[in-house]
């Protein structure tokens, strides 16, 4: 079945009457660079993690985080679940209390500075942005008011919303006042939801990083006043980059598309039980990968999934769009280059992963959505991500050289004197580590 990476039906919500505190690390296989300080420390530290989105909470911060916030998109509020504590800190009730997200949409939204300087977006209001907030700027939020809460992190009002539970949090458990370093994770959502909805070309993209840049540095600002300048240690990183939509690249004569992987399954389905007799043979496509149903190859050796999967290969690689594809298993007998090869490598854990990797063309996204756009291939525009290093120990100066987002943890580590994460995979960066 489908299993959403922080689901978890054995712990409840804290902090409202929903299902969305159903939620809990159980999942990670693995430590992370918190649960490492934590064990360093023999749990002396404390580790908070904060984001609207659950798993963007609960995964950084690991199994032992002394607590996890996310919001619920039906009651406006921060909640947590059950695997961390039976009843939300008061510091968590005050700040709910304040109705913060009503506040924030009554502000509504219009460009930060006059439409007319905002160089790197394309106009506004374009066809193949979706348009969830109304026709374009400016946006009102006033009728969302106690109505509709899942609307804000479309906006950088998210971020906004976001920062104000980081800054309670730090006040709250007086993280950075002890005598053991603490951590605080942050993951910003709307960036990501924006991008999802409007596209990385949008005016709502350039806004939110230009709103964005304001919130760090009142955030910065905070860290200064509440922690001391040259105190705390700070990154600042993404998890993927984000293709162009597709419609605003072949306005501009730049091959891209899309690929329907749900067209594509009905399509494989149809045709498998026509050819081989197999009914349902294929689950779905979902990230790029077939996922086959072994179960209705019962009664039958496995090497017969063997033909079945070569006529999926070979129906998926004439389709429009479709660079590649390949069996998993045979990825080291496949013709690729090292690079793309190993990053295929990376990403395959036997027991979650499909069976066939598709690989499409450049620009070409799965989806059946002709607005809007994602991620998740391995082509620059979806991992050239930005990291930046601030604050303790931490030198002027960068580099150009190719580094990982798996090299945060291993720097981490060495920074704070602690053993890598279990599962780390990345390099030190010695650039930042170096005196």
């Amino acid at each position: 079945k489908v299993v959403y990476c922080s689901e978890d039906d054995s712990v409840n919500t804290v902090g409202s009457n929903t299902e969305l505190g159903k939620m809990s690390p159980a999942n990670l296989l693995v430590t992370t660079i918190c649960d490492e300080l934590r064990l360093a420390t023999n749990f002396r530290s404390k580790v908070i993690g904060v984001a609207i989105k659950d798993r963007g909470s609960i995964l950084p911060a690991g199994h032992s985080a002394n607590a996890a916030y996310w919001y619920d998109i039906k009651t406006g509020d921060w909640i947590s679940s059950t695997y961390y504590m039976t009843d939300l800190p008061q510091w968590v009730k005050d700040l709910n209390a304040k109705k913060l997200v009503d506040k924030y949409y009554g502000q509504n939204w219009n460009t930060l500075y006059p439409l007319s300087t905002y160089l790197q977006s394309t106009e506004n209001n374009k066809p193949y942005e979706n348009k969830p907030l109304g026709p374009g700027f400016p946006y009102n939020l006033e009728r969302f008011e106690g109505k509709n809460y899942g609307l804000i992190p479309l906006t950088p009002y998210g971020n906004t919303f976001t920062f104000d539970m980081a800054k309670a949090a730090v006040a709250g458990e007086k993280l950075g006042a002890g005598t053991e370093t603490d951590f605080l994770t942050i993951s910003l959502s709307p960036p990501d939801y924006i991008g999802h909805t409007f596209g990385p070309n949008s005016v709502e993209a350039e806004d939110g990083f230009l709103r964005l840049d304001k919130d760090l540095a009142s955030f910065l600002d905070y860290l200064d006043q509440q922690i001391g300048k040259g105190q705390y240690l700070f990154f600042l990183s993404a998890d993927h980059g984000a293709s162009q939509v597709p419609g605003f690249l072949t306005e501009h004569k730049i091959p891209a598309g899309h690929v329907d992987g749900q067209v594509l399954t009905g399509e494989i389905n149809k045709n498998i039980k026509e050819k081989f007799g197999i009914e349902q043979a294929c689950i779905g496509i979902m990230n790029y990968q077939v996922f086959l149903n072994h179960a209705a190859f019962e009664g039958k050796r496995r090497t017969d999934e063997s033909p079945v999967q070569k006529w999926i290969i070979e129906y998926l690689t004439r389709q429009q769009g479709v660079a590649r594809a390949f069996e998993l298993e045979s990825l080291y007998a496949t013709t690729l280059t090292p690079h793309l090869r190993d990053m295929v490598a990376n990403g395959y854990y036997p027991m979650r992963s499909g069976d066939i990797q598709i690989i499409l063309q450049p620009s070409y996204i799965e989806g059946f959505m002709k607005a809007g756009t994602t991620h998740g291939t391995w082509n620059p525009y979806d991992t050239h991500i930005p990291l930046i290093w601030y604050g303790w120990n931490i030198k002027p100066g960068k580099t150009s050289r190719e580094t990982h987002m798996t090299d945060i943890a291993p720097t981490l580590a060495v920074l704070l004197h602690i053993q890598v994460p279990s599962g780390s995979s990345g390099h030190v960066i010695e650039e930042v580590t170096k005196p």
